[in-house]
């Protein structure tokens, strides 16, 4: 899978949760949460559905993958 765009840090800030709470919401690590908005890691479906209603914002918002890929 290519690379791709993650704006995860902007709604969770505006959602109000550090990475550590959006991480205990999620429950994973706080090092996940940091490699996604660092765009190091991919998601796994269930995972990004879970912090997209988390933070109330849509997956295809959160994660942008460029046309084509």
């Amino acid at each position: 899978m290519g690379e791709f765009v993650c704006n995860l840090k902007k709604y969770r800030q505006l959602a109000g949760f550090s990475q550590d709470e959006l991480a205990a919401l999620v429950m994973v690590r706080r090092e996940t949460i940091s490699r996604l908005e660092a765009g190091k890691y991919n998601p796994s479906l269930k995972l990004a559905v879970d912090i997209s209603r988390s933070v109330g914002a849509p997956i295809e918002e959160l994660f942008v993958f460029p046309e084509g890929e």
